[in-house]
């Protein structure tokens, strides 16, 4: 069973920089991993990434020292379940708008008495290796829950969703937010940035860690500087061209 260094960093109040991944292959993984990053977000929500596959993307983050975290495609047990099953450390769930919403995430990803989490002794479980109580107990503290605020609607519910106890980070979604706000795209118009600083003091007051997503390190350095503790750069596609691009134009084309 796992000990998640993501979530324990976070307690201890660092800063954690991780990157979102969309394409199939534990190759890519494992060079985010030696690159640095603290952690990677396997996103089923916009990439390909089903539980039978993401299975190998979650081992090859561990094996190069990463957390794996899953964003999920929507709020449901079954989903939440599969993934943890085959071992992600953390599940990132999208728009999540209520305090029922928030309690669902919990529901699903935690066992008895925190949760209804279906109970099997899979990967997650080292195979049946463990005492199965122990186990409940480990998943229980070690796995680590992201709701995204990323709507006008969840923002005017954020201080009721940041009392969840068991939601451990509330991630900005500044481009969704601000297609929310009407204003598509613009991720550092004052109004996203006063979302932003509301996200950092609401999680402040309840204990939890504030996330967002940028689009660079210069961004990612700013965010830090403003309370943000778990920072995703990106998407590793994206970084991926941009090297490829910066080297070509340095060669001339």
């Amino acid at each position: 069973m796992f000990r998640n260094k993501l979530k324990t960093m976070l307690k201890e109040g660092k800063t954690a920089f991780g990157t979102f991944n969309l394409i199939n292959a534990p190759e890519v993984l494992e060079i985010m991993g030696l690159a640095g990053f603290d952690f990677v977000v396997i996103d089923s929500e916009h990439g390909p990434a089903m539980p039978h596959y993401g299975q190998e993307l979650i081992r090859a983050a561990e094996l190069r020292g990463m957390t794996p975290v899953v964003r999920v495609t929507e709020n449901s047990r079954t989903t939440i379940l599969r993934f943890l099953d085959v071992g992600a450390q953390g599940i990132q769930v999208p728009q999540v708008n209520s305090t029922e919403e928030a309690l669902n995430v919990v529901r699903s990803s935690k066992y008895f008495p925190l949760g209804n989490r279906g109970v099997a002794l899979p990967r997650s479980a080292d195979y049946g290796a463990m005492e199965p109580l122990e186990y409940f107990r480990k998943a229980n503290d070690e796995t680590l829950l992201i709701a995204q605020c990323e709507s006008l609607e969840g923002l005017e519910r954020l201080e009721e969703i940041a009392a969840v106890p068991e939601i451990d980070v509330i991630f900005l979604g500044p481009f969704d937010m601000s297609q929310s706000m009407g204003i598509p795209g613009q991720v550092t118009h004052p109004r996203v940035e006063e979302a932003a600083s509301r996200i950092v003091n609401i999680c402040r007051a309840n204990g939890k860690a504030a996330g967002i997503f940028v689009l660079d390190g210069e961004s990612a350095r700013k965010r830090a500087d403003q309370g943000f503790q778990y920072i995703t750069i990106n998407m590793g596609s994206s970084l991926l061209y941009r090297v490829c691009r910066r080297e070509l134009e340095l060669a001339g084309r």
